[in-house]
C-alpha cells in the first residue's frame, strides 16, 4: 500500500476537495501541509454540501485529520469552522482531529497589515485573500512567530512579543495605524487557547505511529503549483511552497513517506485574483465554462476567470512536482461545445516555447498555440467507467496525457464522490 499526496497542478481550484474526500475514505490519515484558511474545498456528499477552508478535506468522512506544521493557523477560523461542521453533524474531536504544536499562528495583525498592503499597492495589488496569510509566514522565517505551543506560556510571552511588536508597529505607523494592543491581543489569546490546546500535539510522532502500523497516509496540499513562491506566476502567487515536495517538511515525515503524487487537473483552466493567464477568454466560450463550471472561489466568492486547458503549464506543473498521475476534474463541464482548444505552446517575440518563462513580463505577453478538437454533445456528467464517455471526450482526455506527459489515474465526472472513474488506484501503486 502506497501513501498519497495530493497537489493542485494549476492556479488552484481544480477540485482538490472532492478527490481528496474519495481517497479520505480509504486512508487511514489526511494531513494538511500548507497554506492556510486562504485554501476553499467543497465536498459534495449524498446531496449535502460540505465548505470547507482549513480542516483537512478527511475530517468529514470521520478519517484522522491533521494540521501539519507547515500550516498557518488562525485559530479563530479553526474555531468558527469547526463548529459550522460540528452544526452539519460532523464529529469532532482529539480522536479524529489534531494540529501540530509547532505551527505558527495568524493573528489579528497580520490581517491588518494584509489589507493595508493591499490597499495601497495600486496596479501592483496580488490579489490575495487579506486573511494574513503571507505577514504569517513572514513572521516565521523572520523567527518571530507566536506558535501553538506558545498559547501553553501565554505569561512569559513577552520577549516573543517584543519582537514581533517591534517588526509590526514599525510598518503600521508606515500605514498611519496605531500601535499593536499587547493587552488586548493577549486577552484574545487566552480566550482561544483552550480550545485550540484540546488538539494540539507533536502530530510527527502521531504521524510516525501510523505509518509505523502500516496505516495509509494522504497528504493534502492547497492551492497549486503554479501559485507556488518559488515556482509559480511570481508575484502573483500564494506565501508558501505548493509543490509535492513539501508534504515532508510541512508534516514531520520524511520524503520517502509522500508516495505517490497526485496532480488534480481541471480540464479546462481557472485562476482567481491577478497574475498573468495566457488561455484566458473574455468571450461567450468564456462565459460558458464560468457557468457550467459555477466558478466562484470557495473562500472569497470571487469570479474565476476561465479558459482553454493549458497543456504547457500542466506539463511543467507534473515535472516539478513529480507527478505520478492526474485525477482530471469537471470533463462534465465542457459537453456541448461544438469544438474544445488545447494550448500546446506559446509565442513571445517571434519565439516559440514550450514552458512559461520565469518573468512575470514575458508571462504577461506570451500568446497562446492552439490545438483544436472536435467536442461531443452527449453528457458524460455521472460517468463511472470509459464506457459511460462519449468516443470525444475519451479522445479528448487521451490528448491531454499525452501532451502532459503524465498518466490519467482518476478522471472526475460531477461533484459527487462516486462519480469517478478509477484508471489507477494511488493507494495501490
Amino acid at each position: 500500500m502506497a501513501n498519497v499526496t495530493v497537489i493542485g497542478a494549476q492556479w488552484g481550484d481544480e477540485g482538490k476537495g472532492k478527490i481528496v474526500d474519495w481517497l479520505a475514505s480509504r486512508a487511514d490519515a489526511v494531513v494538511r501541509f500548507q497554506g492556510g484558511h486562504n485554501a476553499g474545498h467543497t465536498l459534495v456528499i449524498d446531496g449535502k454540501v460540505f465548505k470547507l477552508s482549513l480542516l483537512p478535506s478527511g475530517i468529514v468522512s470521520g478519517t484522522l485529520s491533521i494540521i501539519g506544521n507547515g500550516v498557518v493557523l488562525d485559530p479563530w477560523a479553526l474555531q468558527s469552522e469547526v463548529e459550522k461542521l460540528e452544526a452539519q453533524g460532523v464529529s469532532i474531536s482529539d480522536d479524529n482531529f489534531a494540529i501540530a504544536d509547532n505551527c505558527p499562528l495568524i493573528l489579528p495583525m497580520h490581517r491588518d497589515l494584509d489589507g493595508l498592503r493591499e490597499a495601497a499597492a495600486g496596479s501592483g495589488k496580488i490579489g490575495t485573500t487579506g486573511r494574513g496569510i503571507g505577514p504569517a509566514y513572514e513572521d516565521k522565517v523572520g523567527r518571530r512567530a507566536i506558535r501553538v505551543c506558545d498559547l501553553a506560556h501565554l505569561d512569559s510571552l513577552d520577549p516573543q512579543l517584543d519582537r514581533l511588536c517591534a517588526h509590526h508597529d514599525a510598518l503600521r505607523a508606515g500605514f498611519d495605524q496605531p500601535p499593536v494592543d499587547r493587552s488586548a491581543l493577549l486577552e484574545e489569546l487566552r480566550e482561544i487557547a483552550p480550545f485550540v490546546m484540546r488538539f494540539a500535539q507533536p502530530v510527527w510522532k502521531r504521524l510516525k505511529k501510523v505509518k509505523r502500523a502500516g496505516a495509509k497516509i494522504l497528504f493534502e496540499g492547497a492551492q497549486g503549483v503554479l501559485l507556488d513562491v518559488d515556482h509559480g506566476t511570481y508575484p502573483f502567487v500564494t506565501s508558501s511552497n505548493t509543490v509535492s515536495g513539501t508534504a515532508a517538511s510541512g508534516s514531520g515525515l520524511g520524503p520517502n513517506s509522500t508516495g505517490f503524487v497526485l496532480g488534480i487537473v481541471k480540464a479546462y483552466t481557472t485562476r482567481v485574483g491577478s497574475g498573468p493567464f495566457p488561455t484566458e477568454l473574455d468571450d461567450m466560450d468564456g462565459q460558458t465554462l464560468g457557468e457550467r463550471g459555477h466558478e466562484f472561489g470557495v473562500v472569497t466568492g470571487r469570479k474565476r476567470r476561465c479558459g482553454w486547458f493549458d497543456a504547457v503549464i500542466v506539463r511543467q506543473s507534473c515535472a516539478i512536482s513529480g507527478v505520478t498521475g492526474i485525477a482530471l476534474t469537471k470533463v462534465d463541464v465542457l459537453d456541448g461545445f461544438e469544438t474544445v482548444k488545447i494550448c500546446t505552446g506559446y509565442r513571445l517575440r517571434g519565439k516559440v516555447y514550450d514552458y512559461l518563462p520565469a518573468h512575470a513580463a514575458d508571462q504577461a505577453a506570451v500568446e497562446p498555440i492552439y490545438e483544436e478538437m472536435e467536442g461531443w454533445q452527449q453528457t458524460t456528467a455521472g460517468a463511472r467507467s470509459w464506457a459511460d464517455l462519449p468516443a470525444n471526450a475519451i479522445k479528448y482526455i487521451q490528448r491531454v496525457q499525452e501532451l502532459i506527459e503524465t498518466p490519467v489515474a482518476l478522471v472526475s465526472t460531477s461533484p459527487e464522490r462516486d462519480d469517478t472513474i478509477l484508471v489507477r488506484d494511488p493507494f495501490m501503486d
